[in-house]
Parts: C-alpha cells; structure tokens; sequence
C-alpha cells in the first residue's frame, strides 16, 4: 500500500503540473498569463485576458487535475488522511508546475476538483458560497477564501470521516492566498471584472 500511495502521490503532482491556463492560452492565441494580466495562470487572469471560453476550459482542466488523482486513488482502497496528502500534491503541481518551471496559480480550482469526489452536496454548497461572495463583493478571492474556510464544515456535516483531509487542503489554499489577503485588508484587491487593476 505504501509504494502504491507514492506512486498516486507522484501521479496527482504530475497531473497537477499541466498548467491549464499556459495551455489553452497558447492554443487561443492569448498572451502568457504568467507575464500578462495578474500574472496568476488561473482561469480569472485567462477570463480578462481572452474571455469567458477559455477561462472555461481552464476551469474544467484545472477542475479535472485534482478529481482524477483523488477519485482513482480512492477507487484503489486508500485511507482518506492518504487521499487529503494526495490532494495537497495535486494542488502543489499546480503551484509549482514541473512542466513550466515552478511557476503557477492558487490551485483553487484544482483543490475543488480534489473535494469533488467527497459528493455533488459538498460541491454545491461551495460553489454556492463563491458565488454568493463574488455577487456581493465581486472578489473572486475573497470567494475563493470564503469557501475553502467554509469546506471543512460542510464536509464535517456531510461526510464527517473527510474532514481532517479536506481542512489540510484548505489551509494550503489560504496560505497561497496570502498575498490577496494583504491586498483585501488594504482596499486595493482588484475585481472579477475588473480590467483595468489586474492583481489577482
């Protein structure tokens, strides 16, 4: 089980290192969104860079990353604390992609991909928070903090055996957000639709 668990581990890192948002932005012509926009290669810097479709097929890309690993890896008999570590190595693919020189986004997305598995209840709940945020305030990052702070508690409701993994991969995704937090306390956060101030 162990030399299994390494390989799944180094399976969600490599899945996690195909940096979606460089991908398809080549493929529509776009400019590099590690040098352009936000400089984050996430699907809000590929939205105000190129539009609504390919910063859908980056969501549903970086969706797919962290719910392939996880999902076949629990379909192997893995421990849930094993598939919270997998998880994180999904989204640290993300961050640190192998393929694109270490460079890459929040794992947002990715993170909501590895939780996905756990049920279309505990999906719901945190796209409905998302939105809900971002309709308000129109941060997508505050969105995005807001959920993942809120998913150990729905999954603690929902499925309690997940909620140790899934609060593991939230804290990853707060600490990456650092940065947006800074410039959430200071008023100086740019928007969803927000073309002009490009920080994300």
């Amino acid at each position: 089980m162990i030399s299994l668990t390494l390989l799944m581990i180094a399976v969600a890192y490599l899945f996690g290192s195909l940096s979606s948002a460089v991908v398809i932005s080549r493929l529509f012509g776009l400019p590099d969104p590690r040098t352009a926009g936000s400089k984050n290669p996430g699907a809000t810097n590929v939205y105000r860079l190129g539009g609504r479709v390919p910063a859908l097929l980056v969501l549903v890309m970086d969706i797919l990353k962290g719910t392939i690993p996880v999902y076949g890896s629990y379909f192997l008999g893995i421990e849930p604390i094993t598939l919270g570590l997998i998880a994180i190595f999904a989204c640290l693919g993300h961050i640190f992609p192998l393929y694109f020189g270490f460079q890459g986004g929040k794992a947002v997305a990715t993170a909501f991909g590895a939780m996905l598995p756990i049920g279309l209840d505990l999906a719901g709940l945190l796209i409905l928070s998302w939105v809900i945020v971002v309709f308000l305030t129109g941060y997508s990052s505050l969105g995005a903090l807001i959920a993942v702070s809120l998913a150990p508690l729905f999954t603690f409701l929902i499925k309690p055996l997940y909620t140790v993994p899934v609060a593991m991969l939230s804290l990853l995704i707060i600490v990456r957000h650092k940065d947006n937090i800074t410039r959430l306390l200071a008023g100086n956060e740019s928007k969803v639709w927000d073309k002009g101030k490009v920080k994300e």
